[in-house]
């Protein structure tokens, strides 16, 4: 599995590189310009992403905005529905209006922080996306 992990705060970003360590490729944007751009070159590549882990409060361009941006490149392409990037946000924002607006934008999963593994992993199962599962 080829993993973005978009998040600018460097204790998260360690989190999750740990938490998703024997998951296969993973790939670090710490804000939302980044992210496009990686998420654009892999798109162009054989192997593109099969999973972003997206934070909303991000510099340059939120979450909410990278998360439209990549459901709009992936229309262009005629990837859509099952054959999009699933994407699961990880955030700190609770609040009604952003969880909605993430799941209208599409998104697969919304999680908020702290994130446990477990929780991560069991979103991710649900999503149908392989596991390597080690004690």
């Amino acid at each position: 599995m080829k993993i973005l992990i978009v998040e600018d705060d460097p204790l998260s970003q360690q989190l999750l590189l740990r938490y998703l360590q024997d998951q296969g490729e993973r790939v670090i944007a710490e804000d939302g310009e980044k992210a496009m751009s990686t998420f654009r070159k892999a798109l162009d590549t054989p192997q593109p992403f099969d999973l972003i882990c997206l934070d909303i409060m991000l510099p340059y361009l939120d979450g909410q905005a990278v998360l439209k941006q990549v459901r709009a490149l992936e229309d262009t392409r005629g990837l859509t529905g099952l054959a999009g990037t699933k994407v699961i946000m990880l955030t700190a924002l609770r609040d009604a209006d952003n969880v909605m607006k993430a799941f209208r934008s599409q998104c697969e999963g919304y999680l908020s922080k702290p994130i446990s593994k477990e929780r991560l992993f069991r979103e991710i199962r649900s999503l149908g996306l392989p596991l390597n599962e080690t004690p």
